[in-house]
């Protein structure tokens, strides 16, 4: 199998991987006398399912103008993640169990998530998260979590080199256990900023 995916499916990937789980955790939890990072991974691992609808831009090094795409974001537990591009183009990256299954038109790829080491870091921090499973987070992350239960910040930087070489930090902003935004500083300077908005199941 070829170890290196496209460079356009590989920013792309990784900047919902990071994300997607976090921000589909949409109900609020009850008001708290102690707010810390414990009580936040709680909240967030309440629902074992969840969909939002998204934006995103991404700030390019060499074009001049952000790249912008909408869609839905879903996930169920315990490890099936979902992004449904819509605009530009239809587009979707699915997540089940150890496989990743991309979808573009009438092209289907089907790869195994051992073979990229790189992603297996990203999701496994997502299912952590969603499990409330700090210790596991704590193992790919230094976690700082800033402000209060109605307005907080997370920032996530990671602890192995070569995650480093990828991605300096992911800042997710939100209220009580609902993720509004996702901020990806890759180290190559590009970014992404998606915003969230929860939906109502179908």
């Amino acid at each position: 199998m070829n170890n290196a995916l496209p460079s356009l499916m590989t920013r792309g990937l990784k900047t919902w991987l990071a994300g997607a789980g976090l921000l589909l955790s949409l109900c609020s939890t009850p008001a708290l006398a102690a707010w810390d990072i414990q009580q936040l991974m709680q909240g967030l691992a309440q629902n074992k399912s969840g969909r939002a609808s998204f934006v995103e831009k991404k700030y390019i090094a060499v074009l001049d103008a952000p790249v912008e795409s909408s869609g839905e974001l879903l996930y169920t537990a315990p490890d099936r993640l979902e992004k449904r591009t819509l605009k530009p183009k239809p587009e979707s990256l699915v997540i089940d169990g150890g496989t990743l299954t991309v979808e573009r038109g009438k092209r289907r790829m089907v790869l195994r998530l051992q073979d990229y080491p790189e992603l297996v870091a990203f999701t496994e921090s997502i299912r952590g998260t969603l499990a409330g499973d700090t210790a596991a987070l704590k193992r790919i992350y230094n976690l700082d979590l800033e402000g209060n239960e109605e307005r907080w910040t997370l920032t996530l930087r990671p602890v192995e080199t070569k995650m480093l070489d990828v991605v300096q930090r992911i800042r997710i902003g939100g209220s009580r256990a609902e993720v509004k935004t996702i901020d990806i500083e890759q180290t190559d300077k590009d970014r992404s900023v998606m915003v969230i908005t929860p939906m109502a199941a179908p």
